[in-house]
């Protein structure tokens, strides 16, 4: 079951959990010595939608206001162990549900993974520019028009 807390909701349990998970996967697993944890997990309106089941973290992404003129989402992730099960669809599916109640006006911009172009543009989500590197991995931004 998906869960929605902001960060002065989530428990410090809760937040080490994810913390660990993230750089796990996006620093460790990925390769990718970068520093994860920014400015934007701590924002009053972002919100991090997670699922754990006996204190592991199945999933994880976070909604927050990119600019005056975009929401977005990122972080994705699914735990190793849960790959292939439908986690991503449904994570990603509830991040955008909670993107366009938080900003109903503004369409939502990513960075994806280049390998995950086609998975996003299942959701409606379209290529929006060069594919560039980022920390050693190709990327393109992408955005769903919600207006």
């Amino acid at each position: 079951m998906l869960v929605t807390k902001t960060y002065a909701a989530l428990s410090k349990d809760e937040l080490f959990i994810i913390m660990r998970a993230r750089v796990d996967v996006f620093v460790v697993e990925q390769s990718c010595p970068y520093p994860e944890l920014d400015d934007d997990d701590q924002q009053a309106n972002t919100q991090h939608i997670f699922s754990l089941q006996n204190d592991q973290l199945l999933s994880y992404a976070r909604c927050y206001e990119k600019n005056k003129h975009f929401s977005a989402f990122g972080r994705v992730l699914v735990a190793p162990s849960m790959r292939g099960k439908g986690l991503a669809r449904e994570l990603v599916k509830a991040a955008i549900l909670c993107c366009q109640q938080c900003w109903p006006e503004r369409n939502i911009y990513i960075g994806a993974q280049c390998y995950l172009i086609d998975f996003y543009k299942q959701f409606g989500f379209e290529i929006v520019g060069d594919a560039y590197l980022e920390d050693g991995i190709a990327h393109q931004d992408m955005q769903l028009k919600v207006t």
